[in-house]
């Protein structure tokens, strides 16, 4: 069960005093998991956490060709447990604490929309704005309008290409309420379309893209999706299998490394008696 935060989304009233009382830098979490193979027990999730400056950069607009100025994630460090959420949860928090989350005037968190991700929000990061990744939201939509539409016709392609402006605009619970109206007419589709109309149901609040963007805040997850795919490629390669406590001692050695911190934590180590 998801435990609700105190502030999933900016209000305007919110957004407005904020801006009034800005200091020093804002900062952000995201966090996602990727599998590794572990002896005697299979495939086994690790969860990963990025924590992050926000900054503002000039990039090219996918659609329009035009430059913006969006914010983007810098400064990247990471963290990684194989094992249960609270004591990743743990972790992520002493690290973004380390990093100067107290002093940050503003901060979010990022996550694919999975439950445990915003139970940890609740518990570390209340009082940060929440965001559902723009590209997990939108490989949500591609399925839900292959499920309507068909999969790789030109009407699933326009439907999901409509809808995303939808989305974009901050109107999730729209596609959800469509979604939901298809269901009788679609019963083989039924249990699917639910699925997928609670998705965007449940993290409505959290999809504001429109607005987080124009207030600068990132709205992709691809700084911890690159810590992932760091994670895996030294972990889950070709004929790699691990016992469960060698990846427990290599993880903190992996992600020193991936925060460009290794030199420091070994002198800091090798300083002990």
């Amino acid at each position: 069960m998801e435990r609700r935060a105190a502030n999933a989304l900016p209000s305007e009233e919110g957004r407005s005093e904020r801006r009034r009382h800005r200091k020093g830098k804002r900062m952000g979490v995201a966090m996602d998991g990727g599998m590794i193979p572990i002896r005697g027990e299979g495939w086994k999730e690790v969860k990963v956490g990025a924590v992050f400056e926000v900054a503002r950069r000039q990039v090219v607009d996918e659609e329009t060709r035009e430059r913006v100025e969006v914010g983007c994630a810098v400064k990247q460090s990471y963290v990684a447990h194989l094992g249960g959420p609270e004591a990743f949860g743990e972790k992520l928090w002493a690290e973004a604490s380390w990093r100067g989350w107290k002093g940050s005037w503003e901060t979010e968190v990022l996550g694919d929309g999975a439950v445990w991700i915003w139970n940890l929000a609740a518990d570390h990061f209340y009082d940060s704005y929440q965001v559902v990744d723009w590209y997990h939201a939108r490989e949500h939509l591609a399925y839900a309008a292959s499920l309507l539409k068909g999969e790789g016709t030109e009407e699933a392609r326009q439907w999901r290409k409509q809808r995303e402006t939808t989305l974009y605009q901050g109107h999730a619970l729209r596609i959800a309420q469509e979604l939901e109206g298809e269901v009788e007419r679609r019963p083989q589709q039924a249990e699917e379309l639910r699925r997928e109309a609670g998705y965007f149901r449940n993290n409505a609040r959290r999809m504001n893209y429109m607005e987080m963007r124009e207030e600068g805040w990132v709205i992709g997850s691809g700084a911890v999706e690159s810590g992932v795919k760091q994670i895996k490629e030294r972990f889950a390669g070709p004929g790699m299998r691990w016992s469960r406590i060698g990846a427990e001692r290599l993880l903190p050695v992996r992600t020193a490394v991936m925060s460009q911190r290794f030199d420091q934590i070994w002198s800091e180590l090798y300083a002990l008696p």
